[in-house]
């Protein structure tokens, strides 16, 4: 599924927030980074799962961000809930 939503912080902020919410505060499930880049992090579960987290500042200047994963979605919900939303999370 893909989590979509904007939020009130820089997004290499964001990126640094997932890397050490799925390493620490997901421990039935934790995640760590497999690849990264400016805009984005890839996060690989002892399994072989994958979410991947991107994040951007859009034309207006706010920051979006974009999660997408088959298996890590109610982590995902609960990463979102830490930080300071600006609009809802889109879920498709």
């Amino acid at each position: 599924m893909m989590h979509t939503t904007t939020v009130a912080l820089p997004p290499g902020e964001v990126l640094e927030r997932a890397k050490a919410f799925f390493a620490e505060r997901v421990p039935h499930a934790a995640a760590f980074v497999e690849k990264e880049g400016p805009q984005f992090v890839a996060l690989r579960g002892q399994g072989g799962e994958e979410v991947v987290f991107s994040a951007w500042t859009d034309g207006t200047g706010k920051t979006r961000v974009r999660a997408s994963t088959l298996f890590f979605d109610q982590a995902v919900d609960r990463f979102f809930s830490t930080l300071p939303l600006e609009a809802g999370v889109e879920v498709a």
